[in-house]
């Protein structure tokens, strides 16, 4: 008796240990977006615009996994569209791996089927280091082989320190020299001032000393603000004496607007006298608005640029077919090797066209004397169009492209009218 009450209490105290291991303390948490940053890596991952997983099924979203103690260990990448790529604001991977261990945060980058990736840094490996009161102070990148490596900016290792309410940030090459901020920005040893939240409030050009400076433009910093939502709503450009100045892009502040959900909508630029320079419009993944149906006179150009193809070779005019045809032109049909018994995608250049146009018909025996020339227009969107053209030899679908306000053939694929020229299946 006593053997079988053993059993049974060992019988279900495994149960209970195997319930226990299966559950996970792990959460996941939904975002719309993540927190703009173009300021340093120093500053972390912030998801904004938080929603809940069934909203998450039906829009663009990132989903951020937490351990037990609250660490983010994982990012799935679910956004599209209007996801703003930049070395600083996005993370060009789709899943982002986290591990802690000792005083090191490892941050490894992977497609959508496992395999391991380079990240918008065009790195493969991320390392952060903490000294012993837990302060961020270094970030190194690693290859494959976890060899060190610069990134896309030719940096290798960012060194992080404080000074006051500063985060004073240098960057250095493979070579141990130093680096500025970003291969478009001069600005070389850095001061981060950061928002309570942890977002970036302004960022200071630095002399060795560690005192304010201009930089070759006359920068000397720029500031960011952030609205209650988390975004990114407002940044300038200063000199050293906090004045407005005008950037290497000409101007001075720049406001985005934003929708309801966090999609930026919006963005205005202004001179360092508050004057507006610019306001346009920003592509949004929430609401994309179909064309509108195409004008007659976009229809006529596309017959004429089809018809210009054969009327080029008719007429032998090259001057013709350079302009219908892109210089990127894909023309194929379908061949046959006699060795292997094979068909294969017989491919024509562009040149080879230009060259079909000075010569081909040289004799004019390749089309009859009045050439029968049909184009049906299959579809137009916007600046993309299909279409069917018959002639005397040959059945052809082309894909017009508009370029520059310039409708021009980019693919065409076709055959002989005479199918009998082509083996037996």
């Amino acid at each position: 008796m006593k053997l079988k009450w053993s059993v049974l209490n060992f019988t279900l105290l495994l149960i209970t240990s195997i319930t226990a291991f299966g559950q996970s303390n792990e959460t996941q948490k939904y975002y719309r977006h993540l927190s703009y940053n173009h300021v340093s890596p120093y500053i972390e991952f912030i998801g904004t615009h938080q929603i809940d997983k069934a909203t998450a099924q039906n829009t663009s979203h990132y989903v951020f996994k937490e351990n037990e103690k609250g660490q983010l260990i994982e990012i799935l990448n679910n956004h599209y569209h209007t996801e703003r790529v930049h070395p600083l604001a996005s993370i060009g991977a789709y899943k982002t791996v986290i591990d802690y261990n000792d005083n090191r945060e490892i941050r490894t980058f992977y497609d959508p089927n496992g395999k391991r990736i380079l990240n918008d840094r065009a790195v493969y490996k991320e390392v952060y280091y903490f000294d012993s009161k837990q302060f961020k102070d270094k970030l190194e990148f690693f290859d494959l082989k976890d060899q060190p490596m610069e990134s896309n900016w030719k940096i290798a290792q960012y060194q992080w320190s404080k000074k006051k309410k500063l985060i004073i940030e240098k960057r250095f090459n493979l070579k141990g020299e130093l680096v500025n901020i970003s291969p478009y920005f001069a600005f070389g040893i850095t001061g981060i001032k950061l928002n309570k939240n942890g977002t970036p409030k302004a960022h200071y050009n630095l002399d060795e000393n560690l005192k304010v400076k201009n930089n070759a433009i006359g920068v000397a910093l720029y500031q960011d603000t952030f609205d209650a939502n988390g975004n990114h709503v407002k940044f300038s450009y200063h000199d050293k004496a906090n004045a407005l100045v005008m950037n290497q892009w000409n101007y001075a502040i720049g406001e985005k607007i934003y929708d309801d959900t966090g999609n930026q909508i919006g963005l205005k630029r202004y001179d360092e006298t508050n004057a507006l320079l610019t306001d346009f419009q920003t592509p949004s993944n929430v609401k994309t608005t179909m064309s509108a149906i195409a004008s007659a006179k976009d229809s006529l150009a596309i017959k004429n640029r089809a018809l210009g193809y054969l009327i080029g070779l008719q007429k032998l005019d090259p001057k013709l077919m350079g302009e219908v045809l892109n210089d990127s032109l894909n023309k194929v049909t379908i061949g046959y090797d006699r060795q292997t018994k094979k068909e294969y995608a017989n491919r024509t250049t562009h040149a080879q066209m230009i060259a079909f146009a000075n010569s081909w018909n040289k004799a004019n025996n390749k089309f009859p004397f009045n050439p029968n020339n049909q184009v049906i227009i299959l579809d137009i969107y916007n600046r993309i169009a299909n279409v069917k053209l018959v002639s005397d030899n040959w059945v052809e679908y082309l894909h017009l492209i508009k370029l520059d306000g310039n409708w021009q053939i980019i693919n065409l694929i076709w055959q002989h009218k005479d199918i009998g020229r082509y083996p037996k299946d």
